[in-house]
């Protein structure tokens, strides 16, 4: 049988990528993003798999202060509106969160889904509409990757009122954004995410979130076998050794 597995350093630099992505918000440096690197990064969030082959992403490259300014008038509206929907403790540490980079970052990008770009009829949404909304989303996850492995910050902001996006960035109605990103060189990526590091909430333990065959199925033997293996891989990144000792 024919090896289709990468390199260990091929490996070893796709894997690095994904556990060590961050959200960024407050790290990001002024230096501007070459354009053969974004066209790189766009390029990984275009090659995204999308059911039926329907691609329904589109990329609004955001550089000008003018457009950044408007959205992050939205933020700021809808970030004042959200603080009220946390009570006590809470909310005064939600307030402490720097949730977004919109002016810091040299580029931001709107990735959007145009539910009609493929007809009515597309292969594999037939039943499950929203496949079209998913692809879009592994889009996003490319983007993110290829940009971590360029050493470029994302961040994700998902605090506004979508129609107001929509309205000025001129997105037709048929459109749904997905995903409005920052992105920047940074001063830093942090060890672990920042909400985590906080306490805000906890990474929850994969072993709890695997089952086998059914919805809470316990399997066989084997998969006794594998959740010990996840179990011991889990204490390796609590202890930071995970990547040191699996990918070096």
């Amino acid at each position: 049988m024919e090896n289709h597995a990468f390199t260990d350093d091929l490996k070893s630099g796709l894997y690095r990528a994904i556990f060590t992505r961050r959200d960024v918000r407050g790290e990001f440096l002024p230096e501007p993003v070459p354009d053969e690197v974004l066209s790189r990064i766009l390029m990984a969030a275009h090659h995204a798999p999308s059911v039926g082959f329907m691609q329904p992403w589109s990329f609004i490259v955001i550089r000008a202060h003018e457009t950044k300014r408007d959205v992050h008038r939205l933020f700021e509206q809808a970030n004042a509106e959200a603080a009220g929907m946390f009570d006590g403790e809470r909310r005064e540490v939600y307030e402490t969160f720097k949730l977004e980079g919109i002016l810091e970052s040299p580029v931001n990008i709107c990735v959007t889904c145009d539910r009609d770009r493929a007809g009515p009829v597309v292969l594999g949404r037939t039943h499950i509409k929203s496949m079209d909304l998913y692809s879009s989303v592994c889009a996003v996850q490319n983007l993110w990757l290829a940009a971590r492995a360029e050493g470029i910050g994302v961040g994700w902001v998902s605090i506004y009122d979508q129609p107001a996006l929509k309205r000025v960035l001129g997105i037709p109605r048929r459109v749904v954004p997905i995903a409005y990103l920052c992105l920047g060189y940074v001063s830093c990526f942090h060890k672990k995410p920042e909400l985590e590091t906080v306490g805000w909430r906890p990474r929850l333990p994969l072993d709890e979130l695997v089952c086998f065959e059914t919805w809470e199925g316990s399997g066989d033997e084997g998969a006794g076998l594998l959740l010990e293996r996840i179990r011991a891989d889990q204490e390796a990144a609590r202890q930071e050794t995970f990547l040191s000792e699996w990918l070096e």
